[in-house]
């Protein structure tokens, strides 16, 4: 039989996930306490026992959001070059399978603009899971200056981001598409000038 500290620990993920999903598929607004609890089978006085407010919830789906998307940027190539290696993540971010799947898609794509309007505890939260994804990709890349890692790493990541926002905004599925696409060039290419500026390539081995 479950103790009330495992089943209080179950019940707060089924929170979470649902929050998560909720959140990346209809922002801040959307993810309403009444319809995170629906979503997670538990009833809105239960809330409560869990979080202080909504706010508190909404940071804390975002961050069980991030730690899902992390894993995909921080996954480990037994071969090839740093350069390659961004490439292969740009294809993997920018197709129309994660532009269409909100659910499970990028939480910073999916909130970036509406953070900008949302309070100061949330952006910074935004900010902190930024930072742990920035620094999650750059401990994979080759050697050199840390400013110079930063600059290509976050360059990279905002092509990719800003990308998926804008081909989500449009109307056009045609135009959609060919944003992803022009992305998905411009990812290659800002990688390949990147490798180029550490003045060799770095190879990934199996950890």
């Amino acid at each position: 039989m479950k103790s009330r500290s495992e089943k209080k620990w179950e019940s707060q993920r089924k929170i979470l996930v649902a929050a998560s999903k909720r959140l990346r598929r209809e922002g801040l607004r959307g993810a309403s306490v009444a319809a995170v609890m629906d979503d997670a089978g538990l009833t809105h006085g239960a809330f409560y026992s869990h979080f202080e407010n909504k706010g508190e919830l909404a940071r804390a789906a975002l961050t069980e959001a991030l730690q899902e998307n992390r894993k995909r940027w921080t996954a480990r190539f037994s071969s090839g070059s740093w350069s390659s290696h961004l490439s292969k993540l740009a294809s993997r971010y920018l197709t129309p399978k994660h532009r269409d799947n909100l659910d499970d898609g990028c939480a910073l794509a999916a909130l970036c603009s509406e953070t900008a309007r949302s309070d100061p505890e949330f952006q910074e939260a935004y900010e902190a899971e930024l930072l742990k994804t920035l620094r999650a990709i750059e401990a994979q890349g080759p050697d050199g200056t840390d400013d110079q890692k930063n600059e290509d790493t976050l360059a990279f990541f905002s092509l990719l981001v800003g990308s998926m926002a804008l081909s989500r905004a449009v109307s056009s599925n045609e135009l959609s598409d060919q944003i992803l696409e022009s992305a998905k060039k411009a990812a290659g290419r800002l990688a390949s000038e990147g490798v180029e500026s550490y003045g060799d390539f770095w190879c990934m081995e199996a950890g």
